[in-house]
């Protein structure tokens, strides 16, 4: 569930400190560094879904040059330039989607006879410019390894509008995509699912499918300490929304989260 991806990822993001935003003012050499910590959510079951419940995941960063491991997006590392831009390359791992209800990966009893999604190996190719201290552009391809589920692509910008020595406010929104192969893993429901679940027929169009947007704000307790709290709200267009598993096509979901660093 990209939804899902996204505020992690924005937790990650403002809790550690390590804005986007402040990668064009920081020009002293990476060091190493450890972070832990928790975040509880509540979030739709999936993406589509008209039920919410709330998870608890943790945090985990660690950071040895260019170098990093994280526990949303995997290994990886990033290259950058002193103009701005970036490059970002990750191996990672996606739980799939169950067809129950399920208190750590997407799924709901709403999804009986569609069958689960696996969970897949994955990898991520991210290209940005901090064109500015308080705004970013990115754009982001995710690839499949272990299974063969498709791939889905986003294009955001991130704006901070404030930012302190303590506080951060970002506001981030992506434009979403995905092949047919993507769509129909995630959207679609082919002959034996539709026999097995009750739902109709739909194969789902690759291309544009939907709008991902997250206002976060950092708060920094102590040089050790920091709290965030996120709301995010996803949109999906036709190309998701006309499929008879998504119940709603606008979604909400929070997130507050704690961590540490050392």
């Amino acid at each position: 569930m990209i939804a899902r991806k996204l505020m992690l990822y924005m937790a990650c993001f403002a809790l550690t400190g390590t804005a986007t935003a402040v990668r064009a003012d920081d020009t002293s050499p990476a060091q190493r560094s450890i972070s832990i910590g928790i975040a509880g959510q509540n979030i739709p079951r999936y993406s589509g879904s008209d039920k919410h419940n709330w998870q608890v995941v943790p945090v985990v960063q660690a950071r040895d040059g260019a170098f990093f491991l994280d526990s949303e997006k995997g290994v990886g590392y990033d290259l950058q330039t002193d103009n701005g831009f970036w490059l970002e390359h990750t191996l990672g791992y996606s739980l799939g989607r169950s067809e129950r209800n399920s208190l750590w990966r997407d799924g709901s009893d709403k999804l009986k006879g569609m069958g689960n999604i696996n969970p897949t190996v994955n990898t991520a190719i991210v290209v940005g410019w901090s064109a500015t201290s308080w705004l970013t552009l990115e754009g982001k391809a995710t690839l499949p390894l272990s299974e063969s589920q498709g791939v889905s692509y986003q294009t955001s910008v991130t704006l901070v509008p404030w930012q302190t020595s303590t506080d951060t406010v970002a506001l981030s929104s992506a434009a979403l995509f995905g092949d047919s192969r993507y769509m129909n893993t995630n959207y679609g429901v082919n002959i034996r699912q539709s026999r097995r679940s009750g739902y109709s027929f739909y194969s789902a169009p690759g291309g544009f499918y939907g709008v991902d947007t997250s206002l976060t704000w950092d708060h920094q307790l102590t040089e050790q300490w920091g709290i965030l709290v996120s709301v995010d709200y996803q949109w999906l267009g036709s190309h998701a929304a006309d499929s008879q598993i998504v119940s709603r096509r606008n979604e909400v979901g929070t997130t507050l989260g704690v961590l540490y660093s050392f």
